[in-house]
């Protein structure tokens, strides 16, 4: 069995006259992800593969994430590659992680990870938020051959702000 828990970078910034790549977190988005890895600590696999977009705004999210999970920041694996909007690309990345992992972690980008959720998770979702927490269980041992999932666990900061 594979987990895969996908989170979609924090709200970042449109103000400065900076690349998309170099776009940094808003004071909004910094909030909301402190308060999505708050709740959903008690949640995570004890061991874990982590890896990150290494643009600015979605590896600012993996810190806070790590900070609030605990887990070392060193053990987040920044990866160019994650820089896509590609839900196939995404995919390609996911499945060629090594199978000794049974847990990964991905920081990334939307569409590609509303269309991968939708593709395969089993619960529509119109839109990963920033800052959306979706995990997927798969049946399958190796990651190169997951399949339809099974959508666990999904939390967006709006749902933590009725509470």
């Amino acid at each position: 069995m594979k987990q895969l828990i996908l989170v979609r970078h924090a709200k970042s910034s449109w103000d400065a006259p900076l690349r998309d790549y170099d776009r940094p977190l808003t004071s909004k988005g910094i909030q909301d992800a402190h308060l999505v890895s708050s709740h959903i600590g008690s949640q995570m696999p004890k061991t874990f593969l982590v890896w990150s977009s290494a643009a600015k705004r979605a590896s600012e999210t993996a810190m806070i994430f790590a900070q609030n999970i605990s887990f070392p920041f060193d053990s987040i694996i920044f990866k160019e590659e994650l820089y896509t909007f590609d839900e196939r690309k995404l995919e390609q990345i996911i499945k060629s992680c090594p199978d000794d992992y049974e847990h990964l972690i991905v920081f990334g980008h939307n569409e590609a990870i509303t269309n991968f959720v939708n593709k395969f998770g089993n619960t529509f979702i119109d839109n990963v938020s920033t800052s959306g927490f979706v995990n997927i269980i798969f049946d399958q041992t190796s990651w190169k051959y997951i399949d339809k999932g099974v959508t666990k666990k999904v939390v967006f900061p709006r749902d933590l702000k009725l509470v």
